[in-house]
C-alpha cells in the first residue's frame, strides 16, 4: 500500500509540476498552476501562501503596462514580440525569461487550446478555459479571489485586489481579459485572424507617402485581447542552481526557485520592445545589461543607475541591526477623535485596524544597492509592487517627473513624495498586499543557499575541497581562506572580528547561516571605486518620489567630497554585499559588469517582422583621446557578436563564467573597457514654444552617434533650457549659478560666454524647425555641465586584491567557490 501510494503522490507532484500533462478536458489541467509549491518544497503552508503571492500577484500592475506606462512616458511595449507562443523556443534566448513548466502552445499533444485563435496568439495556460471566455466581456472572476488566507480572511482586504490573472507563458507576466477588446476590429488590423498582432505591431507609413512610420500599438481606438501584468517573480523567478534545467526553454518546476532573481532577464529590452531601434526610447532604455535594470526608469531621476536584480539567499542571515531614526506608520488600537487622517487613519468598518504616522529609532535592514528602502523590510517588500505599476493612478504617477514640462512653478516640473498614507486610504492594491506583506516576508525567511559540493551531487563539502585542491593546488582552499580573512572579511563577513579559525559556512539550529558574507554596511563609492552612477540614484532623497522609504540616517548621510557629481542627502554610497554562492552568481558587481558578457543565441536573428531577435551589443571599446574628452571606438580588441558568452545555467556553465569573472575581478588592469555607445544620433526636443518673443515650435539638439549612451542618460536638460534663458537675459545671475556649481569665477564666465553662443545656434535652427547637431566637443561640455552622473567606464573599480599573487588569486577564487 505504501508504494502505492508513494507512486500516486508522485504523479500528483509530476503533475503539479507540468512533467505530466492531463489532456483535453481533463479536470486537472488547472491544478498546474499550483507548480510553484514543487519548487518551493518543504515549505509550509503559511509560507507557501507567501510564495504564491511573490509568484502571482500583480495588485494592479497590469493597467500600468499596458495604459500609464505607454501613454504617460511615451514607451510602447510589444506583448506580443516578447510572449508570443509560436516564440516559446526562443524565448529565454532572446529576452531572458523563464518559460512556465504548465503553459502548452495550442495544438501541441494534450494541450487544450488546438489553435492560436483561441488563445489570440498566446500560450493556454491553467485557468485560461474561463479567462478566454471573457476577452472583450465583463464579469471575469479573478483566481486571487479562491486565495487562502492562513488563518482566515480576518480584517484583510478582499483578496481579489490581489489581482493574478492568469500566466502568459513567461513566470511572473500575467494576463487578464480585456473587457474593451473589439474582435472584429482586431481582425480588420490583422487580417481576418483572431490569432496573430502582426497587423496590429506593424510600422507602416503614417500616410501614403509620408516617411513617419507608426503603428497601432499607440492607437487607443484598437484594444488588445490581453492586458498584461507583472508580479514580483516577473525578475525574481530563476533556474536553481541545484537542479538546473537540461533545457532552459523547457524547464520544470523542479528546475526553479522563486527568490534567486533572474540573471538573464533583458528587462529594459522587453519594456521599449514597441520602440524602433534609432529611437531615443530604444537607444536609452536599452543598454541594460541582462539581469539588471533601472528601477529610477519609470520613476525618472535623470541618473543611469541598472543594478541587479537582488538574488534573495539567507535572508535570515541577513544584517538587520542598523539603528537608525524612522518616519513611518505603525499600528496603533485606535485614533484621536478628528485626527488629521495624514497623522492616524483607522480603516471604516474595521475597528482597532489603524495606523499611525511617527518617528523612532528603531533597528532597519539595507535594502538596495545604496542601503535606501531603510524604514522596514515589510515596507521594502511593498515598494516592489509600486515600482512595477502597482496603484499608479491612485498613488504615484502624478508624483514623476514631466519630462516636457519646463517652468518650475507648474505641476511635474520635479519629482514630489509619493504619500503612503495617502495611497492606503486610496488603492484597494495596496491594502491588499500590506495586509499580508508577513507572508511574503515569511516566504523570505525560507531562502537557503545553493552550494556548489550539492550542485555537483558530492557527499559533503570535504569532497568538493578535494577537487578544487585538485584543480588549483594543494591546500588552495585553505591559503584562499588566509587570504579571504586579511584582504576580503572586513567587509563581505557578517560575524564580528573574524579569523583563520571561522568557520564561514556554520548553520545555526534554524539551518540558516551563521554567516551573511556581507555586512551591509555603507561605503562611500570613492572608495570602492566602481561605476558610481547607481550609487547616485535620488529617489529616495527628501523631495523625491521614494522620500518615505528611506530613514532620516539615510537623508542626514554627508556629501562626498571625493566625488565630481552631485552627492549627499543619501546619495554617494554602496552597501557591502553577501557573496555567498557567488560560484552560481557570475558576472559581478552591482551591474554584472565585471566578467565576461553573457547573451542569448536565439535560433533566427529577427522575428517575422524583421525585428531583432538577437539583442546583444558590445560594449567592448578601443580608447584614444581628442583634446579634453576621449573617444570610443566600438569593438575593444574582439567587439561584435562573438565577444560574449552563450547564457549557460548549468552547474558546469556557471562555475566557468565564476572563474573568469573573478579573473577579472582580481586584475582590474586586464579589463577591456565596457562602455555602452549610442549607435544612432539621438534628437532631444524641448521648449519653450516662443522665445524672445518670436513664436518657434521647439528648440532640438541632436547627440551623436559613439558617445555614451549613460551620459545621456544622465543629461539633465532641465537647468540647462533655465540657463540658456539667463545667458540672454541675465548673464549675471547665470554667472552666479556657474559658480556655484563650478567653484571658479573664471571658469563661470567662460561657460556663460560659451551658454550664449549655444543659444544663438539653437535659436537660429529652432526658427527655421531644425535641429542642431552637437560635435562631441559640445556634446561633452554640456554633459559636464548638466549630468547628474558623468561616469564612463562600466567595469571600472574594485581594485581590492588585485596586489595579491597570482597563487593567492586563485587559492581565493578557490575557497569562495565552497561559500
Amino acid at each position: 500500500m505504501r508504494k502505492v501510494l508513494t507512486i500516486a503522490g508522485m504523479a500528483l507532484l509530476l503533475v503539479l509540476a507540468g512533467s505530466v500533462r492531463p489532456g483535453v478536458g481533463e479536470p486537472g489541467y488547472d491544478t498546474q498552476d499550483q507548480g510553484f509549491r514543487v519548487a518551493e518544497a518543504g515549505l509550509t503552508e503559511e509560507q507557501l501562501a507567501g510564495a504564491e503571492l511573490w509568484y502571482k500577484a500583480t495588485a494592479g500592475t497590469s493597467r500600468f503596462t499596458t495604459y500609464v506606462f505607454q501613454q504617460r512616458m511615451g514607451v510602447l511595449i510589444d506583448w506580443f514580440r516578447v510572449l508570443r507562443a509560436d516564440g516559446r523556443r526562443d524565448r529565454f534566448a532572446t529576452w531572458g525569461l523563464i518559460n512556465d513548466p504548465a503553459c502548452c502552445t495550442p495544438g501541441s499533444p494534450g494541450c487544450p487550446a488546438k489553435s492560436l485563435e483561441e488563445t489570440y496568439g498566446f500560450e493556454y495556460c491553467p485557468g485560461d478555459a474561463e479567462l478566454l471566455r471573457h476577452v472583450g466581456k465583463t464579469g471575469y472572476r479573478d483566481p486571487a479571489c479562491d486565495f487562502k488566507d492562513p488563518g482566515g480572511l480576518g480584517d484583510k482586504q478582499n483578496p481579489c485586489d490581489l489581482e493574478f490573472g492568469t500566466s502568459t507563458g513567461a513566470l511572473g507576466f500575467r494576463k487578464f481579459p480585456n473587457p474593451r477588446f473589439n474582435a472584429e476590429a482586431w481582425r480588420k488590423v490583422n487580417g481576418g485572424r483572431l490569432g496573430t498582432w502582426n497587423g496590429y505591431r506593424e510600422r507602416k507609413p503614417a500616410s501614403p507617402g509620408s516617411t513617419m512610420m507608426v503603428s497601432h500599438l499607440s492607437d487607443p481606438s484598437i484594444e488588445p485581447p490581453f492586458l498584461i501584468g507583472m508580479s514580483c517573480g516577473a525578475c525574481h523567478i530563476a533556474f536553481n542552481p541545484l537542479k538546473p534545467p537540461k533545457d532552459p526553454a523547457h524547464p520544470q518546476w523542479e528546475n526553479l526557485k522563486l527568490l534567486i532573481g533572474n540573471q538573464y532577464l533583458r528587462s529594459s529590452e522587453i519594456m521599449a520592445s514597441g520602440m524602433p531601434t534609432d529611437s531615443p526610447e530604444w537607444q536609452l532604455f536599452s543598454h541594460e545589461r541582462p539581469g539588471t535594470v533601472d528601477t529610477s526608469a519609470i520613476p525618472n531621476d535623470i541618473v543611469h543607475n541598472p543594478g541587479t536584480m537582488n538574488a534573495l539567499i539567507s535572508f535570515a542571515s541577513r544584517p538587520h541591526g542598523f539603528s537608525e531614526k524612522v518616519r513611518k506608520w505603525r499600528p496603533v488600537a485606535a485614533c484621536p477623535a478628528g485626527a488629521d487622517p495624514d497623522a492616524c487613519w483607522c480603516e471604516p468598518g474595521k475597528p482597532g485596524k489603524c495606523k499611525e504616522f511617527s518617528e523612532k529609532t528603531e533597528d532597519v535592514y539595507h535594502i538596495l544597492k545604496g542601503g535606501e528602502d531603510s524604514i522596514g523590510a515589510l515596507e521594502a517588500i511593498q515598494r516592489v509592487y509600486f515600482n512595477i505599476g502597482s496603484c499608479s493612478e491612485e498613488c504615484w504617477l502624478n508624483h514623476l517627473t514631466d519630462l516636457r514640462q519646463l517652468d518650475p512653478t507648474q505641476r511635474n516640473f520635479g519629482q514630489t513624495p509619493f504619500d503612503i498614507g495617502q495611497c492606503r486610504r486610496d488603492c484597494a492594491g495596496f491594502r491588499a498586499i500590506e495586509d499580508r506583506l508577513g507572508l511574503i516576508a515569511g516566504f523570505f525567511m525560507t531562502s537557503r543557499p545553493a552550494d556548489l559540493w550539492e550542485a555537483r551531487g558530492l557527499d559533503d563539502p570535504g569532497d568538493l575541497v578535494e577537487q578544487l585542491d585538485a584543480e588549483f593546488g594543494p591546500g588552495a582552499v585553505a591559503r584562499g581562506k588566509r587570504v579571504f580573512v586579511q584582504n576580503c572579511a572586513n567587509c563581505h563577513s557578517s560575524q564580528p572580528d573574524p579569523t583563520e579559525n571561522t568557520d564561514f559556512r556554520a548553520v545555526n539550529a534554524a539551518g540558516h547561516r551563521i554567516d551573511w558574507l556581507g555586512n551591509d554596511e555603507i561605503t562611500p563609492v570613492s572608495e570602492v571605486k566602481t561605476y558610481r552612477c547607481r550609487s547616485l540614484h535620488s529617489n529616495h532623497m527628501k523631495g523625491h518620489v521614494w522620500e518615505q522609504y528611506a530613514s532620516t540616517t539615510y537623508h542626514e548621510r554627508p556629501a562626498d567630497p571625493n566625488l565630481p557629481d552631485p552627492s549627499g542627502g543619501g546619495r554617494g554610497y554602496y552597501r557591502n554585499i553577501s557573496l555567498i554562492n557567488a560560484w552560481a552568481h557570475a558576472p559581478f558587481l552591482h551591474h554584472n559588469a565585471v566578467g565576461p558578457e553573457i547573451c542569448g543565441k536565439p535560433s533566427a536573428a529577427t522575428d517575422d517582422l524583421g525585428l531583432d531577435a538577437d539583442l546583444y551589443r558590445s560594449p567592448y571599446v578601443k580608447i584614444s583621446r581628442q583634446g579634453s574628452h576621449p573617444v570610443y571606438q566600438a569593438g575593444g580588441q574582439a567587439g561584435g557578436k562573438d565577444d560574449c558568452v552563450p547564457y549557460d545555467p548549468s552547474v558546469q556553465g556557471r562555475y566557468e563564467l565564476y572563474k573568469q569573472s573573478m579573473a577579472e575581478l582580481l586584475n582590474p588592469q586586464q579589463r577591456r573597457p565596457k562602455v555602452s555607445l549610442l549607435d544612432h544620433d539621438i534628437r532631444i526636443d524641448f521648449g519653450p514654444r516662443t522665445f524672445r518673443g518670436r513664436t518657434i515650435r521647439s528648440f532640438k539638439l541632436s547627440v551623436p552617434a559613439g558617445l555614451p549612451a549613460g551620459l545621456l542618460v544622465s543629461f539633465d536638460f532641465k537647468p540647462l533650457v533655465a540657463d540658456l534663458v539667463l545667458a540672454k537675459n541675465d548673464r549675471r545671475k547665470l554667472e552666479s549659478r556657474l559658480t556655484e556649481r563650478l567653484g571658479s569665477a573664471a571658469e563661470a564666465k567662460e561657460k556663460a560666454r560659451w551658454l550664449d553662443r549655444l543659444g544663438s545656434r539653437i535659436l537660429r535652427k529652432a526658427v527655421f524647425t531644425q535641429n542642431l547637431r552637437l560635435n562631441p566637443d559640445d556634446a561633452y561640455t554640456l554633459f559636464a555641465l548638466y549630468d547628474t552622473c558623468t561616469a564612463e567606464i562600466e567595469n571600472e573599480g574594485h581594485p581590492f586584491g588585485e596586489s595579491l599573487s597570482d597563487d593567492d588569486k586563485k587559492a581565493l577564487t578557490a575557497f569562495l567557490a565552497t561559500l
